[in-house]
């Protein structure tokens, strides 16, 4: 589908305002709706070509700027050791309570004010967005996730202070989940992998499971660790999750 890349929304949260860079269809009618939360860089070019990538699957992809309170809005970082650093202090600065926050407004725009969006909801992230992705699926109005490589769940480190409650809460999550992993890597380890699947069938969640032979930031279009055949079946796999549970 052809789309449009060009916009942007300033919404409310209880930590300020933030930026959504929206993509979506140009065709005429109404679209499942996607907030697709990154990595620690915010909305860099592969992330952005990542949301056009869903948006011309035929959905309407709301991507937040997750540094909001700390960056002047629209930063992006570099992929260099500044950034890096930069990116991961930030991560552990920010309180836990205003990521949810964010996300909980992500969702209520698509849903609430967002004329193009069907009103039916997913979440999709990667690194850092693919455990914001998986906490949104608290939200009951978000009815299905996928999250890759997701950072800090297996460790509870998420957000200020290090203690994150991600894996006491999965019994919230009433959407299907889609759980996909690189074997290479080393941020989050089989241990880590094996502790949050153990977890995720106690609380008996609806999910999918992938594992690949793949390093960390397999998805991003930059950089020697990119595997294009990889990217494109997991965007085959996103598609078919988010078709059976949006539309």
């Amino acid at each position: 589908m052809i789309i449009r890349t060009d916009e942007t929304f300033d919404i409310d949260t209880p930590s300020g305002r933030m930026r959504l860079h929206v993509f979506r269809p140009v065709a005429e009618g109404q679209f499942p709706g996607i907030v697709l939360f990154s990595e620690i860089y915010q909305v860099t070019a592969p992330i952005r070509r990542l949301a056009a990538m869903v948006a011309g699957q035929g959905h309407v992809v709301a991507v937040p700027e997750v540094y909001h309170e700390y960056e002047p809005a629209g930063t992006v970082l570099a992929y260099d050791r500044a950034g890096t650093d930069r990116g991961n202090a930030l991560k552990y600065t920010k309180p836990l309570a205003a990521y949810d926050h964010d996300a909980h407004a992500a969702v209520s725009w698509l849903v609430d004010d967002c004329a193009v969006c069907s009103g039916r909801v997913g979440t999709l992230g990667v690194c850092l967005g693919g455990h914001l992705a998986f906490r949104a699926a608290f939200d009951a109005r978000v009815r299905a996730a996928v999250c890759f490589y997701a950072t800090d769940i297996h460790c509870a480190s998420l957000g200020e202070g290090k203690h994150d409650d991600t894996l006491a809460r999965l019994p919230e999550i009433s959407g299907e989940v889609m759980m996909v992993w690189g074997r290479q890597d080393p941020h989050v380890p089989f241990a880590g992998r094996q502790l949050i699947r153990e977890r995720m069938e106690l609380a008996e969640i609806r999910y999918e499971w992938h594992e690949f032979n793949a390093q960390h930031a397999f998805l991003r279009d930059e950089g020697p660790r990119y595997d294009a055949a990889l990217f494109l079946q997991c965007m085959d796999m996103a598609k078919a999750l988010f078709h059976r549970n949006l539309t």
